[in-house]
């Protein structure tokens, strides 16, 4: 219990529950497996975790942009 922090076990519990409410209802299996993947990918070990590092790499990757500034090299 205590390898995710507060907000990450009542995401699974909220998930878990509406994931096994749609299972019995309609036999939709997505949720669950949704639900499975957030509970492995939040477990956090020494203050970080694998969900983190996705975050960053795709905000590194594609949502923020990279400025980069080229100068002349000097003539040494």
């Amino acid at each position: 219990m205590w390898l995710w922090e507060l907000k990450d076990l009542t995401v699974i519990g909220v998930g878990l529950l509406l994931s096994i409410v749609s299972l019995a209802r309609a036999g939709f299996v997505p949720p669950l497996v949704g639900t499975v993947l957030y509970a492995f990918l939040s477990i956090r070990v020494e203050d970080s975790n694998i969900l983190d590092f996705l975050r960053y790499a795709v905000c590194f990757l594609f949502l923020c942009q990279q400025y980069y500034e080229w100068e002349e090299p000097s003539g040494e």
